[in-house]
């Protein structure tokens, strides 16, 4: 039973690896920090990783691997208090003028009221494809994982594993989509009190600084050739349960929508929009 359990178990390792390889794990080995000096700063043996903003400067990091589709997860704790003016960022990214994004933003806000998680898509260089939501959960008292599961049909956002965000590939209506330029995973922490808490009318206390947000349990996962010549696989997205947890978020949380913004669109929505 134990010969056979343990061959069991190889078999079933060896066809998981055969579909996509996993990184994760240690921070010292799996990013760089990119600005902020002292104020990003990793702990526990690589286990744990914070970064901090004052009144000098934020501070940040990014991945030193690219990845080219894949499930990338984050665990974070974000800044306590009072936030207001602070962003926290956590996106993939290519570089230069076309470059393409993959983007979480979490905008802070005073004691007592919620953060507001925004959400963006940027392919050859545009973006403006935001959606925006209210957590159902303080994101400041604990860790909550924040993953992004990006294949060439889709991008799926999810918080805690439920899917908050589903933004399908709409190249046959014209519109581009982030599928050709390899990425890397970036986070920051940065003041932002010009626009980001209700539109730069509240402004960050310094009082309160430094600021600072913790990262752990970091994981990413590509996906591998033979996973995209698998139709099934490729078009997979979610199952009946992701559907209504889809549905819950976007009825009880979600709070701006670009597909529904009439003002910002009074010749008609964008085409991926009136797709789907």
């Amino acid at each position: 039973m134990g010969s056979f359990s343990h061959y069991g178990f190889l078999i079933l390792a060896l066809l998981f690896s055969s579909c996509m390889v996993a990184y994760g794990g240690n921070f010292f080995q799996e990013f760089d920090f990119t600005w902020g000096g002292n104020r990003a700063k990793i702990f526990n043996g690589g286990q744990l990783l914070s970064l901090s903003l004052d009144k000098i400067s934020g501070s940040g990091f990014q991945s030193k691997k690219e990845h080219l589709f894949g499930r990338i997860d984050m665990q974070i704790k974000l800044v306590a208090g009072n936030s207001a003016g602070t962003v926290t960022t956590y996106y993939l990214s290519s570089q230069g003028p076309t470059h393409d994004e993959i983007d979480f933003e979490f905008l802070g806000n005073v004691t007592g009221e919620p953060y507001i998680l925004h959400t963006n898509i940027y392919a050859q260089g545009k973006g403006n494809k935001e959606q925006q939501f209210y957590l159902w959960f303080d994101p400041t008292k604990n860790f909550h994982t924040y993953s992004i599961i990006w294949k060439p049909q889709h991008i799926i956002f999810l918080v805690d594993n439920t899917p908050i965000r589903v933004y399908k590939n709409a190249e046959s209506v014209g519109v581009p989509f982030p599928k050709n330029q390899p990425m890397r995973i970036y986070s920051s922490l940065w003041n932002a009190d010009d626009w980001a808490t209700r539109g730069g009318l509240v402004k960050t206390d310094w009082a309160q600084a430094p600021f600072t947000a913790y990262y752990r349990n970091y994981m990413a996962q590509s996906f591998s050739p033979s996973q995209f010549s698998d139709q099934k696989w490729q078009n997979q997205e979610l199952d009946a349960n992701g559907r209504r947890r889809l549905r819950w978020v976007q009825k009880n949380f979600m709070i701006y929508n670009y597909c529904t913004d009439i003002k910002r669109f009074p010749q008609g929505f964008p085409p991926e929009c009136r797709r789907f």
